[in-house]
């Protein structure tokens, strides 16, 4: 058994900075991509911007009213309809983290 744990040992220490150097290399560009976009697309909105969020809404009301939305294509329902899912199941994924459990709350 010390035979076997002396072979890991000089393993671990001979190729572990060779492993670790190539990860390094590995991942340099896609962290370098991934930053370059998280400094643009995961910043909070401006003050600026806020007034345009209310108006995208009152026109998302609009639209409701006045039956524009039996103008959009199937393909843009179809993606729209994704979008919606894939924000409710980010929701769910979060309250069960935040349960820690799939099961529901204890009440």
């Amino acid at each position: 058994m010390s035979a076997f744990a002396q072979r890991m040992v000089t393993a671990v220490t001979t190729k572990g900075p060779v492993l670790a150097k190539n990860a390094v290399e590995f991942s340099k560009p896609r962290l370098q991509t991934f930053w370059y976009y998280a400094k643009v697309e995961l910043v909070p909105p401006t003050p600026a911007e806020i007034p345009k969020v209310s108006e995208g809404f009152s026109n998302l009301i609009k639209s409701a009213r006045t039956g524009a939305w039996m103008q959009t294509t199937v393909r843009d329902g179809v993606r729209n309809t994704l979008v919606a899912a894939e924000i409710g199941f980010w929701f769910f994924i979060g309250e069960i983290i935040g349960r820690r459990s799939l099961i529901g709350y204890n009440v």
